[in-house]
């Protein structure tokens, strides 16, 4: 116990549970509304009504001292959408999420739908390939990259260093270590080489310095806010699209169901990412004592909000850990929830549904091999994932 509340000697960040990580969550929701964690000197919230009282209460659960788990990546965040509260959040995310927003999406559906289809006619029939390299990578590198705009060289290095950003934000331990040269390079570069003069005009990375022209955002923030388009819009969609793929694939129960319906897109795509969250979860700051659930925290508490436990607790999820197309999964917490729900989900639901409606006119049966895991602090989702499709007749 520590205090009044109980306390879960683990390591979250470790390989072990980074691989397996689903009953040190469960031992997390059973023990409490909030779990203190010694080795990381942080209180796990780890249940649904819980995760989503804290990501709703923003006043009070601030993400301006930094959504991290270590507290030198929280100070390198400062001026990022991710670590910012209202009002700053809010003017930022107006420029941020205008090009991602459904309406300003439209354009592109064709494109992205287009390029899917082409992708899988190219992959069906084909010996065994890499699903991650050869599948899922592909269109989010492809149309995020364009749409960002960066010169070749950003472009080249957009996965790496988003991996890095990611592997940051948890503990500052070795994994999170050897990220730091990665994140420093990705920061060298948009302040140095990704200048207005060599974006891509009318790209996302145009637009920030437009806005700036304009008087809406400081000129020097601008790269700050330029990382938030380059290390969040790729890898959660990636490696969404491969644990859907992969959960497809072991269960051909639901993949027929979902070739006799393809109504169930929408639906598969929530119950993927409820099961399978691609963020395991980010960091507040408590900024006053508070009740949540069953007990209470203090002031200056440092909360770690388990999105991918909350979306398998029991106490929300009938049969939890069974994957169901037909499950009603619309608020699961896989994109967040509040004001800082993922800014991408249109774009991401865009790319992975139309390769879900790709796979279903074009694949009769998704065969996997053992795939292998990425190993990634923050992020869940698989490094490699062998695959084979069976083409439809």
């Amino acid at each position: 116990m520590h205090g009044s509340h109980p306390a879960l000697d683990v390591d979250l960040y470790g390989d072990a549970i980074i691989l397996d990580p689903y009953p040190t969550y469960r031992a997390l929701r059973d023990a409490g509304s909030a779990v203190w964690l010694p080795r990381h000197g942080l209180w796990a919230v780890a249940r649904f009504d819980d995760v989503r009282e804290v990501l709703r209460s923003h006043r009070d659960f601030s993400s301006a001292h930094g959504v991290a788990a270590n507290d030198e990546t929280n100070r390198m965040s400062a001026g990022t959408t991710l670590a910012s509260d209202p009002p700053l959040h809010g003017e930022q995310r107006q420029i941020i999420a205008a090009p991602l927003m459904p309406g300003a999406l439209a354009p592109l559906r064709d494109r992205i739908e287009a390029a899917a289809d082409a992708l899988v006619a190219q992959l069906a029939g084909r010996d065994w390939f890499d699903a991650m390299a050869d599948l899922a990578r592909v269109l989010p590198v492809r149309i995020v990259s364009d749409l960002v705009g960066l010169p070749d060289e950003g472009r080249q290095n957009m996965l790496r260093w988003a991996a890095a950003t990611f592997d940051i934000l948890g503990a500052m331990n070795d994994r999170a270590r050897a990220a730091l040269p990665a994140v420093a390079e990705m920061r060298r570069y948009t302040v140095e080489q990704a200048t207005p003069d060599r974006l891509r005009p009318g790209s996302w990375a145009a637009r920030l310095y437009a806005a700036a022209a304009e008087g809406k955002v400081p000129l020097a923030r601008c790269p700050a806010m330029m990382r938030d388009y380059m290390a969040p819009s790729l890898d959660t969609t990636i490696l969404g699209t491969g644990n859907i793929l992969w959960l497809l694939a072991r269960h051909p129960d639901q993949w027929e169901m979902l070739r006799a319906d393809p109504g169930l897109g929408p639906a598969a795509i929530n119950e993927g990412l409820r099961l399978e969250s691609p963020i395991r979860g980010f960091t507040r700051l408590l900024l006053r004592d508070r009740a949540l659930g069953d007990g209470a925290l203090p002031a200056g508490a440092r909360v770690l909000v388990l999105y991918a436990s909350a979306n398998r607790d029991e106490r929300r999820w009938g049969d939890p850990e069974r994957f169901d197309i037909t499950r009603k999964a619309t608020d699961h917490l896989g994109f967040g929830h509040g004001i800082h729900a993922c800014a991408g989900m249109h774009l991401a639901r865009l790319e992975i549904g139309a390769i879900l409606a790709a796979l279903i006119r074009r694949v009769r049966r998704i065969e996997v091999g053992p795939p292998v895991r990425a190993v990634n602090n923050v992020l869940r989702g698989f490094a490699l994932l062998p695959m084979r499709l069976h083409r439809a007749a």
